[in-house]
């Protein structure tokens, strides 16, 4: 008969590493999510719709943010120095961002200002719309799912079809002479 081995186990209890992080030109207050910000204070991500490209930032209202020499206050939104009711006068562009911030209630706790170019005006608002949920995420991990559910973590790959060697435009062919 084989010898039988005792195996001695000892379990190691192991320790998890802390981080530390400093924030230099904003105060953290409790009701704001205590997740990593850059030196300057703000949550900024990219989205893209169409050819419309967006870079939005999602600043703590602690922080002082100047757009105009006008000092921002919280959920106020200016998209290309406007404020987003000028600069979007489509109810619907307006309407989206708002859905964006009740759904994940946040819609008094930061500052969000947004620079888009490209596209028309129904493609950069889907692109803040992205930017503004990728940033979200980027403040507090536990929003993604809830903006994954409403659809506003996918990026609309939708854009228009480039124009073929040949014909009239993506598709459209010149007409046959013959019959």
């Amino acid at each position: 008969m084989p010898d039988k081995i005792a195996k001695k186990t000892t379990k190691v209890k192991k320790e998890e590493p802390q981080i530390v992080e400093s924030v230099k030109t904003v105060e953290v207050v409790s009701e704001e999510p205590l997740n990593k910000t850059n030196e300057k204070g703000f949550y900024s991500a990219v989205g893209r719709r169409k050819t419309a490209t967006a870079r939005a930032r999602l600043y703590l209202f602690s922080a002082k943010v100047m757009v105009g020499g006008k000092q921002l206050n919280r959920g106020e939104v200016y998209v290309n120095g406007m404020p987003m009711d000028q600069y979007f006068i489509d109810p619907y562009a307006k309407e989206l961002l708002n859905e964006l911030y009740r759904t994940t209630n946040s819609a008094n706790r930061f500052i969000t200002t947004a620079k888009v170019e490209g596209s028309g005006k129904s493609g950069q608002a889907g692109a803040i719309a992205l930017a503004v949920a990728r940033a979200l995420v980027k403040a507090d991990p536990k929003m993604k799912p809830v903006l994954r559910k409403k659809g506003y973590m996918t990026r609309n790959p939708r854009s228009r079809e480039r124009e073929k060697p040949g014909l009239m435009g993506a598709r459209k062919e010149k007409q046959s002479p013959k019959r």
